[in-house]
């Protein structure tokens, strides 16, 4: 069986899943990675960090520096916008998953 390389069907997806969490509390960029693997995705240092800093462009979030310890890391959150965007953004992928999966409300 040939192997498909669908990835780029879930760009959108991984940026909401990065949304929904920055909506819920601060993450650093290993955690995040680490996250998006437990749900399947495989996704690089080289690919995060560029959506990361196209979503804080966008002013979806914004970040900030913590140290813990010896190390010094750059922690991500949601701002207002990027909750609002969220917002909306549920309620897109309702209707989707209704209609892909025939959920009659």
């Amino acid at each position: 069986m040939e192997k498909r390389d669908d990835q780029f069907l879930y760009s959108g997806l991984i940026r909401l899943h990065i949304l929904h969490h920055a909506v819920k509390e601060p993450f650093y960029g290993l955690w995040m990675k680490e996250e998006l693997e437990e749900h399947g995705y495989r996704i690089s240092p080289g690919t995060l960090y560029p959506l990361l800093h196209g979503l804080e462009k966008k002013g979806l979030v914004t970040s900030f520096e913590k140290r813990e310890g010896k190390t010094s890391r750059r922690f991500y959150k949601a701002t207002p916008a990027g909750r609002a965007a969220l917002a909306e953004a549920k309620k897109k992928v309702k209707e989707l998953f209704d209609e892909i999966f025939k959920v009659k409300s």
